[in-house]
């Protein structure tokens, strides 16, 4: 049986595709105002702010729908246009006709780009390694415009870096437990992080129950939400949004409101630690949870949630594809593809990494990290079996198939694609984020940088359109 707990508190307004935060509809805009410097007298000020408050509530929701449509549409046009003017192509109106094609595509989970058969093996030699923190590397986070990485460590420091020159620009060590409200950072393991879709929160999480919140820019602190009875396990922010996902090993789901600083609600259902969670622009999200053997979809405005089944170990790391289609991970060495309509996997790939010989036993290769190139048939996959594999999604992500190795020794505990999909970055440990079941020595706790090259592609006779 299920239990939901909803909170009745204050529910806060969520910001719009804009991402920006709104005063909520009907009430005075905060301000102070002193009655000795105000120019003009206070039932004036008074009115104007009503009659500014009248105006906002008498806004329906079709009228706001057709505004921020506008207003997506004209800047749609001139961002189209300053880069048609810059590369001289197609006339903007073609352009954002394209765009806004691809933008439904990707709502319904059918933009598929098909990338990974252009995808050339990277030169070993090509790899920047990156290095800063005492501990294994845990999580990391690419900013939205592919210029910056964050990562975290069992240490409990936080690293900013800059892809183009490998630079540490910011760096908040650990500190000792307990010590959190004098320390800036956290004081145990970081599990976990996030960055909104416009790049101005990071959102941390760690072993102590606590999830932290950053002003991306400057590396400052802005806010501590506790609540979680466990380690905190998975964040992600809903894109477009400033609505928080949070997973915990406590088994539940919370959402919040970084805006407002606000907690929301509480989700229950499932048996075990919850291991990973990711999200898109959907009120929903994806879920891996440990040893009961699911993973699940969370409807979070329906109070909902679909359970699926698949994996025969521990599910460890999960990833969405697209608004359709996700890829998890598990310690029985299987990589699964799945579709959120149909609870068993879409493609199974068992042993992906192969078998390892642990104290005269034979066993698959743990995978303790996955990642998707968003809404393409790119993905990669980590374990400790010294390399990272990429692989293409078959069509109708009903296959896998193996492209190639990129050699890498440690526990590859994190693993994110840039946006444009011309670089991959891997967190690597000596140890499992999770535990300390093994230890690879010869690793090094490290950031990777790995380059990704395509192949150009031959001239070919003109196909069909076949959309």
């Amino acid at each position: 049986m299920m239990i939901w707990v909803r909170h009745h508190r204050h529910t806060v307004s969520f910001p719009g595709a804009e991402g920006r935060p709104r005063a909520a509809s009907g009430r005075p805009v905060d301000e102070e105002v002193s009655s000795d410097s105000e120019p003009e007298s206070p039932s004036l000020g008074r009115r104007r702010r009503e009659a500014a408050a009248e105006e906002e509530v008498e806004e329906t929701p079709q009228e706001k729908k057709l505004r921020l449509a506008k207003l997506y549409l004209e800047q749609l046009r001139q961002y189209e246009e300053e880069r048609a003017a810059a590369e001289e192509e197609e006339t903007p109106a073609d352009l954002i006709g394209d765009r806004l094609k691809e933008d439904v595509l990707e709502q319904k989970g059918r933009l598929q780009r098909l990338v990974a058969k252009d995808v050339q093996p990277p030169d070993p030699a090509s790899i920047r390694v990156l290095r800063g923190h005492q501990l294994p590397v845990t999580c990391l986070v690419i900013s939205p415009d592919d210029r910056f990485i964050f990562s975290a460590s069992k240490d409990g420091s936080l690293i900013k870096w800059e892809v183009e020159s490998g630079k540490r620009l910011c760096v908040v060590p650990g500190g000792k437990k307990g010590s959190e409200e004098r320390h800036m950072g956290h004081a145990s393991h970081v599990l976990c992080m996030a960055i909104s879709s416009d790049g101005k929160y990071l959102a941390t999480g760690d072993r102590n129950k606590m999830i932290m919140i950053w002003d991306a820019a400057t590396c400052k602190r802005l806010h501590i939400f506790t609540g979680h009875r466990d380690a905190v396990s998975g964040l992600s922010f809903r894109k477009g949004t400033y609505q928080l996902y949070s997973a915990s090993h406590d088994r539940c789901v919370k959402v919040w409101n970084v805006a407002e600083n606000a907690y929301m609600e509480t989700l229950f259902g499932h048996q075990d630690v919850i291991t990973g969670l990711d999200s898109l622009s959907r009120d929903c999200c994806v879920t891996a949870g440990g040893r009961d053997g699911t993973v699940r979809l969370w409807k979070i405005p329906e109070e909902s949630q679909l359970v699926f089944y698949g994996h025969q170990g521990s599910i460890d790391c999960i990833q969405l594809i697209n608004e359709e289609h996700m890829v998890s991970g598990a310690d029985d060495g299987s990589v699964a593809l799945w579709g959120l309509t149909k609870k068993k996997p879409l493609a199974l790939a068992r042993q992906a990494h192969g078998m390892q010989d642990s104290q005269g036993l034979q066993q698959p290769y743990w995978i303790s990290a996955v990642a998707a190139l968003r809404n393409s048939d790119l993905l990669a996959t980590g374990s400790h079996s010294a390399s990272v594999k990429l692989w293409k999604c078959g069509e109708g992500f009903r296959k896998l198939e193996p492209l190639c190795d990129i050699p890498l020794v440690g526990f590859v505990n994190s693993l994110k694609f840039s946006a444009a999909g011309d670089f991959l970055v891997a967190g690597l440990g000596q140890e499992h984020r999770l535990g300390r079941w093994w230890r690879v020595k010869e690793a090094k706790n490290s950031i990777c940088i790995i380059p990704l090259k395509r192949r150009a592609a031959a001239p070919s006779p003109e196909a069909p359109d076949s959309s």
